[in-house]
């Protein structure tokens, strides 16, 4: 029944279905059953006149019409009319359609109007209210609150706006039955968490008897959405953990020892010994690791990444580290390379620009088990890179990478290699819990011990001067420093026309030959992009003017102020990330958010919050609110939160609970075969392409 097109509603026929599908995207009355009020109209109460308050914003009362008056000319022109009842009188005020009121209202008949009220000279008035003949069955109003639709401008000018849209919806709840609405809880949920039943609840959130009625249709179905969120990713996960073989890792050998003991270049701090822990225990176990890896702009992720991979070799596996861009993966070799100089362990690095004799003969190595640790940009999951056996594989940057991407490596081994998934993005809690609920998660807490917190402050563009003298201050002292202008995303040409004038404003105030300045932007040749970033590195100029190509993963110690032009266009984790590449070395750093005098409200927001805390966990949780989830990098590919009620930030407990229950099932019922379980069973496979049960089963 709920399959049926929505041509066949009452009501709706050939043209208005075309409308519905092309605006709203409604095909069928469970489309329709689907497209929720955002608000209601309570026309439950009739109120006597004489009782109305200024403090009602709409009213619906009940009385007599008295006679038509017509005042003022032309534009100014009104219908006026008084309803009376045994309370008193309100005013009812028409500006135009007046010819077509007069034909359709009698004087002296009795009518029941709605709208909003206003007071003019201390007398309540209504303009353009909605009005019905009255009868005396009428007296009690409606028996329910009428529901109001989204609708667009395209479907209010042929008649289906919000409240028609209603109209429609109400023909569709007769045809709804119990079985179009199967429960899909079992009862010791319902009865647990006070839930009404799922049939009750669509009913009541399209027409419900009260507004409590309403708040607790809304609550059952947000939660419906956030569990069987949640469901999936947890059978997902657990299905993993008991079926999938993975290679065990059950000895730390001379490759971790040594290194952990010799050259470990600082101690570790207790978050990542934790982490180590952990990853130790998943790769020890023989199930397959699928770890998500979060820590902070610099905490030490990369050590911990080291050291798992020196943990693959001790037990005779390789291990890949793959990158999101050129430079991180070059960096990252670097860093790795140089750490374990005085051990005898094959590293390599792939990247797209490695070619000829020496591509072959890294592919070669690869092959061989000669390389032990290959390091690469997107390079590494090319057909042609062969591994000996694949053990490991790290992803840097987690949400440059899609979950495609990810699987295409596992394929590089009979038995999937173990999967450890790193980001500088903290994710919050609540999104992680629902979004990546099929990664198990281990997060590193706290920064290295000598890392000083980067000092932020906000200024405006008339301050610039001022600015720039504090930078030429840093430079004197050996220091170098970043300037960083946004990406608009319409228009390349804009950027490079913003970054330019920037660029040539900067240059008068450090001339050359006294300063050097690097620049480094989209459109440039990546050979030129490289040249540029390494002269930076190795301190051959002193500024690096930037789009937010540095945004993730360059490191130079000697950098100690990040400017940062027009912060109020830079969202919260990305003004975070950018920080981040600050504050590396021994001095002290400053980060310097520059705007305009003119910020809005969730503009000021940010920079408040930037000035205040370095905890990207914070970040994270502020920039959740002031976006809403479907931004947070990675999720929206996912596809996993496309709810239409549940919402994670205001909804936080109810993820929390929904996370609770959902363990508390699989723990007792993993397969979801118990009598009690099988109507969610059944409603998680007649979900068509949501539950992943090829994957599961």
């Amino acid at each position: 029944m709920l399959a049926s097109p929505i041509a066949y509603l009452k009501g709706v026929g050939p043209q208005r279905a075309e409308l519905l599908q092309k605006e709203l995207g409604i095909f069928t009355f469970n489309d329709l059953l689907h497209h929720f009020p955002f608000r209601h109209v309570d026309k439950t109460q009739v109120t006597p006149i004489g009782n109305a308050s200024p403090a009602e914003e709409y009213i619906q009362c009940a009385g007599i019409l008295e006679p038509f008056q017509i005042i003022g000319e032309k534009r100014g022109r009104r219908l006026i009319a008084q309803l009376r009842d045994k309370t008193g009188t309100v005013e009812l005020v028409w500006f135009s359609a007046i010819s077509l009121i007069q034909k359709m209202l009698q004087p002296g008949q009795a009518y029941i109007v709605y709208g909003k009220l206003s007071w003019f000279l201390s007398k309540p008035q209504m303009v353009h209210p909605e009005v019905e003949a009255w009868t005396p069955e009428k007296l009690e109003g409606k028996a329910y609150l009428e529901p109001v639709y989204p609708s667009t401008e395209k479907l209010k000018a042929k008649n289906l706006g919000g409240r028609q849209i209603g109209k429609l919806t109400k023909v569709l709840m007769p045809h709804v039955r119990q079985q179009d609405l199967p429960e899909n809880f079992p009862q010791k949920i319902l009865d647990d968490l006070k839930l009404m039943s799922r049939f009750d609840a669509y009913q009541q959130l399209h027409f419900p008897q009260s507004q409590k009625h309403y708040e607790a249709a809304l609550r059952r179905l947000k939660f419906e959405e956030i569990f069987l969120a949640q469901m999936r990713m947890n059978l997902l996960r657990s299905q993993r953990h008991r079926f999938s073989k993975g290679l065990v890792f059950d000895k730390v050998g001379a490759y971790f020892n040594d290194f952990y003991n010799q050259y470990l270049p600082f101690a570790l701090t207790g978050a990542q010994k934790r982490v180590l822990k952990e990853i130790r225990t998943d790769t020890a176990r023989g199930r397959q690791m699928n770890r998500l890896l979060q820590g902070d702009v610099g905490s030490g992720k990369t050590i911990v990444a080291l050291l798992c991979m020196l943990l693959a070799a001790d037990n005779g596996f390789q291990s890949v580290l793959m990158a999101p861009t050129e430079i991180l993966a070059r960096q990252h070799f670097q860093g790795i390379s140089d750490l374990l100089l005085p051990m005898d362990i094959g590293v390599a690095l792939l990247t797209g620009s490695v070619k000829g004799k020496e591509r072959k003969a890294i592919l070669q190595g690869v092959v061989d088990g000669s390389v032990r640790l290959l390091i690469g940009t997107h390079a590494v999951i090319e057909d042609a890179v062969q591994f000996e056996n694949l053990g490991l594989v790290i992803v840097d940057e987690q949400h440059r990478f899609g979950v495609a991407q990810r699987a295409r490596l596992w394929e590089k081994n009979e038995i999937p290699p173990h999967v450890l998934v790193m980001t500088a993005t903290p994710i919050p809690r609540t999104l992680a819990m629902t979004a990546y609920g099929d990664l198990d998660y281990s997060v590193i807490d706290e920064l290295p011990p000598g890392r000083q917190p980067v000092q932020t402050v906000h200024r405006f563009d008339q301050d610039r001067s001022q600015v720039m003298e504090f930078l030429k201050t840093e430079i004197a002292l050996g220091r170098q420093v970043y300037i960083i202008f946004p990406l608009i995303e319409e228009s390349d040409k804009l950027n490079y026309e913003n970054l330019m004038r920037g660029y040539d404003e900067i240059k008068t105030y450090f001339p050359e030959p006294e300063y050097w300045i690097s620049m480094v932007h989209g459109k440039q040749p990546a050979a030129q992009k490289e040249l540029n970033m390494q002269r930076f590195v190795q301190h051959d100029t002193q500024i690096m003017v930037s789009t937010t190509v540095i945004e993730v993963g360059v490191n130079v110690p000697n950098a100690s102020v990040m400017v940062i032009e027009s912060a109020e266009k830079f969202g919260l984790s990305q003004l975070h990330q950018l920080r981040g590449r600050v504050g590396r070395g021994a001095e002290k750093s400053y980060c310097i958010l520059l705007t305009g005098r003119k910020l809005g409200n969730d503009a000021r927001e940010r920079m408040k919050i930037m000035t205040s805390t370095n905890n990207g966990f914070v970040i994270a949780e502020k920039d959740l609110e002031l976006r809403g989830p479907g931004d947070i990098e990675g999720t929206r590919q996912s596809g996993v939160l496309n709810f239409k009620l549940a919402n994670i930030v205001n909804d936080r407990a109810m993820v929390e609970v929904a996370k609770k229950v959902t363990e508390a099932i699989l723990t007792d019922d993993p397969e979801l075969t118990m009598p009690e379980n099988e109507p969610l069973k059944a409603f998680l496979q007649s979900q068509k392409g949501k539950t992943i049960w090829s994957k599961i089963s």
